[in-house]
């Protein structure tokens, strides 16, 4: 499970893997968020009075509108300088290191990989509902250039936050998979469900869940961010420009499903194809690189097996560095 990239993306985190300083990283994060969401609240209070502010607040999340959908996705910038504010102050180490190397090479080439997968998926498997037309064409393309943005500050963020520092920090502190790629796909997912939903939507947090777990096993193969944050981006980018679930920040896609999620359970066809097209792309980005693809500084399967003879090295030197418990 353990490889060269990932031990060296892994290192830098070494000298300060402190479990009371991850602890202390994420709930700054988080305190970060809610700060910035008060003073926004606060801001629309003061421009627009309560009553509208209120209104405004209540429909933010479900994204009813284009600019209440970039409004929703620019929000995530927070957690992302957060995240940056974190490293630099609590870990004292450069924010290019919860990057990995080749992030831009890594994202356009999982983004490629991503789209090609996702049209061949939308031709081949059968879609049981009528798509419902929802934005004009010519509103859409108004919005896309600040779309594209906000749908990359978003991704961006998540994977810098839980596959960049929460993953990484947790692998430097502890060898086992279970704890440094489960714990961050499992909070991941449940940051990404009903939190009123009750007993009967716990399974929400499935699908968001196992992405977690494919972007960081994307991260530990390339020991790079890049490659989950590509995935990442042509996910939403479908899920929220070209075909969106009801409510759920349908608010500036081509098209819309005539349901919300409400309509759908564990049982739904829909929700088992979604979980079987995510894997089927994750599939297809680990044959490229068994082949040999040029992701995160391997270039050829020659470059691959320099990385397997520096394994041995690397470990024995994760070993000697290992801290005891603080």
């Amino acid at each position: 499970m353990w490889t060269p990239r990932f031990e060296r993306f892994v290192a830098p985190a070494r000298a300060r893997p402190q479990l009371w300083r991850l602890i202390l990283g994420v709930l700054l994060i988080g305190a970060i968020m809610f700060l910035a969401f008060i003073i926004v609240s606060i801001g629309l209070r003061a421009v627009f009075g309560q009553a509208e502010a209120n209104a405004y607040l209540s429909s933010l999340s479900t994204g009813g509108t284009p600019t209440l959908v970039v409004m929703m996705l620019a929000m995530f910038i927070w957690p992302l300088l957060g995240a940056i504010v974190v490293v630099r102050m609590l870990h004292r180490r450069s924010v290019t290191t919860v990057f990995g190397p080749g992030l831009l090479r890594d994202f356009f080439i999982a983004a490629a990989i991503a789209t090609l997968v996702f049209v061949g998926a939308t031709l081949v498997l059968p879609m049981p509902f009528d798509p419902v037309p929802n934005v004009p064409m010519s509103l859409f393309l108004s919005f896309l250039p600040l779309a594209v943005i906000a749908i990359g500050i978003q991704t961006f963020a998540e994977e810098v936050v839980f596959r960049g520092y929460m993953q990484q920090q947790l692998a430097a502190r502890f060898r086992n998979p279970l704890i440094w790629m489960l714990i961050p796909a499992v909070f991941f997912g449940s940051l990404h469900s009903d939190p009123f939903g009750g007993v009967d939507k716990l399974w929400l947090m499935l699908p968001p869940t196992l992405f977690g777990l494919i972007a960081a096993d994307l991260t530990r193969v390339t020991g790079s961010i890049g490659a989950g944050w590509g995935l990442h981006f042509t996910n939403n980018a479908s899920a929220i420009l070209i075909l969106s679930l009801d409510g759920n920040l349908s608010g500036l896609a081509l098209y819309r499903t005539p349901f919300g999620v409400e309509a759908l359970s564990l049982s739904n066809p829909l929700v088992w194809q979604e979980m079987l097209i995510t894997v089927i792309v994750w599939a297809s980005i680990r044959l490229w690189l068994a082949r040999g693809g040029a992701i995160s500084g391997g270039g050829t399967s020659g470059g691959n097996r320099d990385d397997s003879q520096d394994a041995g090295q690397d470990a024995d030197r994760s070993r000697e560095n290992s801290p005891g418990p603080g």
